[in-house]
């Protein structure tokens, strides 16, 4: 089941009533009733991907138990069981394929025949999602930083709990399992501040990130077409529908989680606005960041063996970080770009700037430096977006020289066709509304006259609703990051 779509918006209502008018006499009816609605918004998709999610869960939660052991070399033993256990889910559901096709072509190039089968495994949606959440869960308690959760159902809900299920963020137990395991009270402000994050992730996917995708879509799949400014917009139009998208869905599920009284992780911190690219991976994709900095980086030795040393584990970092997102080369560029990127910054002392404070805090505009920097970074960030959007990296290649030949052209013609005013004003639009949340990413308020709040609502209800019928069908919409 999908955010946007009619069996949501039935969904949704149903379960946000039972479980505040009939479930809320204890934690543990609140609990079950959670299990029950994430597994059934889950199951919707498919019952045996289903079954493949209770099994992972299950299997995690007795691993918890035997990573839990005084005894750390029994501890040890069942801690490698889980890493073996979820790695191994992954590796056969995200990367068989493509191991098994680098495989035979690497044999092939050796003149050695082979016929390694490949199975075409349909991706079950999240599992990159609620296997790190298992994995954490393990880890913490490794480390000493919880114990194990004897309710089961406690447990399941922290690794299904369907409003990150399927695309984040990823949860850390420290800070929703206590979530779990206490009584949750209805509170007006709370759920009010939820639609409102709701209603604003619908804008920045449906309004914004499905126009922009329409136009770099068209772009992409028919780069040889266009001439190199074209190409320029078609990665302009990407680089806002990647993160209307994923903000989006992000806003939806911290909202959601709200309605149910609970606060997720934050995963976006307005990326677009960092100084340098240390501060953009401490923007983007926050949750994720987070985990392959405390349960890789960090295990590896961080940064305590030296440059040398930091400079590996960095670039490992950001290649598993880019496998991770699929099993294509494309990826992994897309990360060892990144990593290139990010090495100068750490051998300089730089990585470590802008830690905990936003651009032009005190001011309402940026000065140039802080423009330059913020402009420098995002031209960076987008040039790696077109690997992590082409086909593959060699289109990838072939649309950057193409970008390359000649002198920019004249894009009028292109931007009328496309209605690509309209577009730069949706950016435009973000950007501004972005800026002046900038300080605080939850204080998403709205005009205290009543009448004028109700009008932005109103507008806003008005225009998702317009753009769902020019999808075609609330069905047909899906968000970047289910693929993952």
């Amino acid at each position: 089941m999908q955010f946007i779509s009619l069996e949501f918006l039935a969904f949704m209502p149903a379960v946000f009533l039972l479980y505040w008018l009939v479930f809320n006499r204890t934690v543990r009816l609140q609990n079950t009733f959670l299990l029950a609605s994430s597994y059934f918004f889950y199951g919707w998709w498919s019952y045996k991907f289903l079954l493949l999610l209770i099994a992972s869960t299950i299997l995690d939660y007795l691993y918890g138990f035997g990573v839990g052991n005084q005894n750390k070399k029994k501890a040890r033993i069942f801690l490698w069981l889980s890493i073996i256990n979820n790695l191994g889910i992954l590796a056969f559901f995200k990367y068989y394929d493509f191991f098994i096709s680098e495989v035979a072509a690497g044999l092939s190039l050796l003149g050695l025949g082979t016929n390694l089968p490949l199975l075409h495994i349909v991706l079950p949606v999240g599992i990159s999602f609620y296997t790190f959440h298992g994995m954490s869960y393990v880890f913490d308690i490794y480390r000493d930083l919880r114990k194990p959760v004897r309710s089961f159902t406690e447990y399941a809900v922290f690794v299904s709990f369907f409003p990150l299920l399927v695309a984040g963020p990823i949860e850390r137990a420290n800070h929703l399992l206590p979530q779990v395991q206490m009584a949750r009270v209805f509170s007006y402000e709370q759920a009010v501040s939820g639609c409102r994050l709701i209603l604003w992730g619908l804008l920045k996917k449906v309004v914004i990130a499905d126009t922009l995708g329409n136009t770099a879509n068209h772009i992409f799949d028919n780069y040889q077409d266009f001439d190199n400014s074209t190409l320029i917009i078609g990665v302009l139009a990407f680089s806002f529908q990647i993160y209307g998208d994923f903000s989006g869905y992000s806003d939806i599920a911290l909202g959601t989680a709200r309605l149910l009284g609970f606060e997720l992780l934050s995963n976006f911190r307005f990326p677009y606005f960092s100084r340098n690219l240390a501060e953009f991976w401490r923007r983007w994709h926050i949750s994720l960041t987070s985990w392959f900095r405390d349960y890789l980086y960090i295990p590896m030795g961080g940064s305590a063996g030296g440059k040398l040393r930091t400079v590996f584990n960095t670039v490992v970092i950001f290649i598993v970080s880019g496998l991770w997102h699929g099993a294509n080369w494309k990826y992994i560029v897309w990360g060892g770009i990144h990593a290139l990127g990010f090495i100068p910054l750490l051998l300089t002392g730089q990585n470590k700037k802008y830690r905990g404070d936003v651009v032009a805090a005190n001011r309402s505009v940026p000065n140039l430096r802080e423009l330059f920097q913020m402009g420098a970074t995002f031209v960076y960030v987008a040039f790696a977006w077109i690997f992590f959007r082409s086909e593959s990296a060699g289109h990838a290649v072939d649309y950057i020289n193409r970008i390359f030949r000649g002198l920019f052209q004249h894009t009028a013609g292109f931007l009328s066709q496309c209605e690509g005013e309209i577009i730069l004003v949706y950016i435009a639009a973000l950007l501004l509304i972005d800026w002046r949340l900038r300080r605080d990413e939850r204080s998403l308020t709205i005009h205290h006259n009543r009448m004028v709040r109700y009008s932005v609502y109103v507008v806003a209800m008005t225009l998702i609703i317009m753009h769902l019928r020019i999808f075609d069908a609330v069905s047909s919409v899906e968000f970047i990051y289910f693929q993952f």
